[in-house]
């Protein structure tokens, strides 16, 4: 008989939990295989237990690790020390982390630290720059000696890994997992609408939408100032164009974007949305400023072109493949790249009908086929 395989998946924030569901769901459709237990840092309480409900999942541990104020290095220590006696009591035989949040690294330190096996979901991703974005480019960087199983969502990741000295054996291109959540999510729309914030359905009749997102810790300060006189600059120039910002709980951020932009017509700034209603306004979008990962990689699946307001992203694929543009956080060039979109119906429809190289939805999948092959 199959002996069944106790996996630990470790999750905290927004991002992870709509990057993992997909693998709890898919290791819970094999109960005679895997047992899975879900632990949640709670990194992000709010925004993170939105996601939790609409994906059905209820963590076994929840560590409730935020407190006002706290520095990183708090963060930190009350994730590891968490996380280290979740891992004590729960003794897994496989441990899952993903992408590069603080949670993840401490997650596949106690792993290492328990002689756990580690598996990194979304590993390989890098910008070859520790500053950008800050700190997950080093909390990725620091996972991968930790991690015993590297789930490269693309051939660029893959490569990366093996550059620096990761055994291709233990190096699995599945995709991106972000991509089978957001199938499953248009999946339910169809026969769930969901229900957008007052007004915004009517102030988004007959304009084109730029959806805005930016919580980059990077960009406090000068960065966040220069989004914004740019967002409002554009503003006044397109009549036709409604900007659509749900802006991020962080006081770095909410501050300056509610002194710049609070008063305009057309900037609409709203609360965090749960998953469904971003999803369908990401739908209604004309196209996408962000400084988001995951809105990087979903915006090429729903056809939409990404202007991606950093120096430099560890997802190339999207700029490479013609979906995304790098913009920074330089005031100019973010004007001058979204009056292009704007002006050029053209050059707008070629990023629109890129090719999507982030996957076909059926990461998941691979990943848990994995799992019970190195099992066995």
């Amino acid at each position: 008989m199959t002996p069944v395989n106790k996996v630990l998946v470790i999750l905290g924030t927004r991002p992870e939990a709509v990057k993992l569901a997909p693998v709890v769901h898919e290791l819970r459709r094999r109960p005679g295989r895997f047992r899975t237990v879900v632990c949640a840092t709670a990194q992000h309480r709010r925004m993170l237990d939105e996601f939790l409900d609409l994906f059905d999942i209820s963590p076994d541990h929840d560590l409730d690790i935020m407190k006002p104020g706290q520095s990183l290095a708090e963060v930190t220590t009350r994730a590891l020390a968490g996380l280290d006696r979740v891992v004590r009591e729960e003794r897994p035989d496989d441990l899952l982390v993903q992408g590069d949040t603080t949670t993840a690294f401490c997650g596949a330190l106690a792993g290492f630290y328990h002689k756990v096996r580690v598996g990194h979901v979304e590993a390989g991703l890098r910008t070859a720059d520790k500053s950008a974005p800050y700190p997950e480019e080093i909390n990725r960087r620091l996972i991968t000696p930790l991690a015993d199983l590297h789930f490269a969502p693309t051939e660029t990741a893959r490569k990366a890994l093996l550059a620096e000295g990761v055994p291709a054996d233990s190096i699995h291109v599945t995709g991106n997992t972000v991509i089978d959540a957001l199938h499953w999510m248009r999946r339910k729309l169809r026969t769930h609408p969901p229900r957008l914030p007052a007004g915004l359905a009517e102030a988004m009749r007959r304009k084109r939408v730029v959806l805005v997102t930016g919580h980059r810790r990077e960009s406090f300060g000068e960065g966040f100032r220069n989004i914004c006189e740019a967002i409002l600059e554009t503003a006044e120039a397109f009549a036709d164009v409604l900007f659509v910002y749900p802006v991020h709980l962080n006081p770095n951020v909410r501050g300056p974007v509610y002194a710049l932009l609070g008063r305009h017509p057309r900037v609409k700034l709203i609360e965090p949305l749960p998953y469904a209603p971003f999803i369908s306004l990401m739908s209604r979008a004309t196209l996408l400023l962000t400084d988001s990962g995951g809105v990087q990689e979903e915006g090429p699946s729903l056809g939409k072109p990404v202007l991606v307001m950093r120096e430099t992203t560890e997802r190339p694929e999207g700029v490479a493949a013609g979906n995304a543009r790098l913009v920074g956080t330089t005031r100019q060039k973010i004007i001058e790249n979204l009056a292009d979109l704007l002006q050029n119906s053209s050059r707008l429809e070629a990023m629109a009908s890129a090719r999507n190289p982030y996957g076909d939805g059926r990461a998941a999948k691979r990943i848990v086929e994995i799992l019970g092959r190195e099992a066995s």
